[in-house]
């Protein structure tokens, strides 16, 4: 069928009522990605399209969480740095590899090795989520990391072997 006769310019046409399947939500409610820094909260959305800023209160309960999390990895680095030194602790406690209890040195080094290994896998994907909330170009969000990373500081950094890094791991 020849249909060369059909006009294919469609910049006049309005598309106001289509449904592009967007369902019912409009198109203003998008969320905005920014690769600029900006303080705009304007269809603002924190890393899920479901972490989305609303108003006032969506912004301000949002900063706070994100401080939460940031001092909360802190809080990770420190338990796992206690944990690490708790494992050296433990197996010095064995002056040789053979059954001394429940376990040997042999076993006891393993389950530590596995546990650290965990441990670091959790503060890797936690460090990246970070950096996405601070992708987000976002003035607002970006405070909110660095101070929660403050206060995370100050709640777990006191002891000698807490390192300061900006690093995302």
């Amino acid at each position: 069928m020849d249909h060369s006769h059909h006009n294919m310019d469609h910049a006049g046409m309005d598309h106001g009522g289509m449904d592009h399947g967007h369902g019912d939500m409009d198109m203003d409610a998008k969320c905005a990605m920014n690769m600029l820094f900006t303080w705009s909260t304007k269809n603002l959305c924190i890393v899920f399209s479901g972490w989305r800023v609303q108003g006032t209160y969506s912004l301000i309960g949002s900063l706070l969480l994100i401080v939460l999390l940031t001092a909360g990895y802190e809080g990770l680095r420190a338990f796992t740095r206690r944990y690490e030194a708790l494992h050296q602790q433990r197996l010095k406690a064995y002056t040789s590899p053979v059954h001394v209890g429940r376990d040997s040195k042999i076993e006891l080094e393993r389950r530590g090795k596995i546990i650290l290994a965990l441990l670091y896998a959790v503060q890797v994907f936690y460090s990246f989520f970070l950096m996405l909330l601070f992708m987000t170009y976002n003035g607002w969000i970006m405070l909110s990391v660095a101070v929660g990373a403050f206060v995370g500081y100050l709640a777990f950094g006191h002891d000698a072997t807490a390192t300061r890094s900006a690093a995302c791991h």
